[in-house]
Parts: C-alpha cells; structure tokens; sequence
C-alpha cells in the first residue's frame, strides 16, 4: 500500500517544540506527521495520603483528546460524567512509562503532574505522548531545579499491514492492520512495554521479535530529536 512516499521502515515526520507553554513547569509540542500532542508536566507540593510521611514523591499522567481532533466533534468526557476505559488505559501506560526512569525518591514529597491533550489524532496519539512528555519532563527538571530522568523514554507504533511490518502508522494503516502494536523502549534499549494485538489474524513469535526490532530502529531516531528538544 501507499505510504505517501513514506518506506516500511521510515518514521512520519517529527517535529518536537520545547517550552511551547509559558506557564507550564515544562512542556512540549510533539507531532508525528499531522498527529499533534501537547504535554505539559506541572509540579505541585505534596503526595497522595498513602505516600505522606515516605519522604518519596510521586509521578501520574492525564491524557485526554479535544472533541475536533478526531475530524468529527466528540463530547468531552468531563461533560459525559465518566472517562472512557481508553483513556484510562492511555494515562496508566503514560504514568508507568515515565516513572520507570524517574528517581521518585530524590523528588521528596512532591507530585510531578504530566498532562497530554491531544490536538489532531491521525494515529499513534499515545505514542506521540510519551516521546512528548519525556521532553517535557527533562524541562521541567531544568526550570524547577529538579533530578533529570535517569533515562531516557520513546514510544512507536509498529505493525501488519497487507502482510508488511509497517513502522509509525498513521490511522488509516492503523485501522486496517493486521497486528498492531505499541512499543516503549528507554535510551538504552530496555522494554518498559509492548502493547500487541492480532486485529484480523495471529502472528508468530518472530513477527513479534521483528517488530520489536523495527520499533527499536524507530525510537533510536526519535531518541535523537527528544535530545536535542530536551537541551
């Protein structure tokens, strides 16, 4: 199938704006292709009750998506009463992302906010959020004086597509993949997670490693712009 250009192995273009937001402890501007993400981190005196008094501090995500990103208005969760299970999927896999590489107890009792809302979703949003939001939290380090992640943290998407490994799909490879898969990789190659799911048909054991591999060759490049983001 057409990629508009694009190989099998080639990420859509990365574009990533530290200190987008003036008011944010740290933020990033974070697009792959025509999906867009603003993450911002806020930091706030104080932990959770089940914390207080450990003298370690805490790390959590929210993640959501403006009702025009998708092309068609959807309605706000906040006014539907309750978040979709999506969305609470996408704020654990944030939060565990990010406090894998993140000395909690250097923080002491203070709380890291991470918030990622989604501007435009031409798929991958989840993934685009957490290559933006570790930007964002390297900045905020910088600003507030704060211990820098310990690692680095990306995130692609990879998958199945007419029997090809695709890397970085955008939503129209996305809804008609045969596996699909999300990975997230710290700098020095460690799996934090890998979210794979046979959507038509299963696959074998060296798909997986195969996309793995492919996933890896993609957040080495991602890798490269957060860097330079989070100088």
């Amino acid at each position: 199938m057409s990629r508009k250009g694009r190989r099998p192995d080639e990420l859509r273009t990365i574009e990533l704006v530290p200190d987008f937001v003036e008011q944010a402890d740290g933020s990033a501007l974070v697009s792959f292709g025509r999906t867009r993400v603003l993450c911002t981190v806020s930091l706030d005196d104080g932990v959770p009750r089940w914390l207080a008094g450990s003298g370690r501090g805490w790390m959590t995500a929210e993640y959501g998506m403006l009702p025009a990103s998708t092309g068609t208005r959807t309605q706000r969760e906040a006014s539907a009463g309750r978040q979709k299970g999506r969305t609470v999927e996408i704020q654990r896999l944030l939060g565990r992302s990010l406090r894998a590489v993140y000395d909690l107890e250097a923080l002491g009792e203070r709380t890291l906010w991470i918030d990622c809302d989604v501007i435009q979703a031409d798929g991958g949003t989840r993934t685009a959020a957490i290559s933006g939001a570790w930007v964002a939290l390297a900045r905020a380090a910088t600003r507030r004086r704060l211990p820098q992640p310990t690692d680095l943290v990306g995130a692609v998407s990879v998958g199945i597509v007419d029997g090809e490994p695709l890397l970085d799909l955008d939503y129209e490879e996305d809804s008609s993949a045969e596996v699909d898969m999300n990975v997230v990789l710290t700098g020095g190659g460690r799996l934090i997670e890998v979210q794979a799911t046979a959507e038509r048909v299963a696959f074998t054991r060296e798909d997986l490693d195969a996309l793995v591999d492919l996933a890896s060759i993609g957040i080495e490049a991602i890798g490269t712009r957060q860097r330079e983001a989070a100088a």
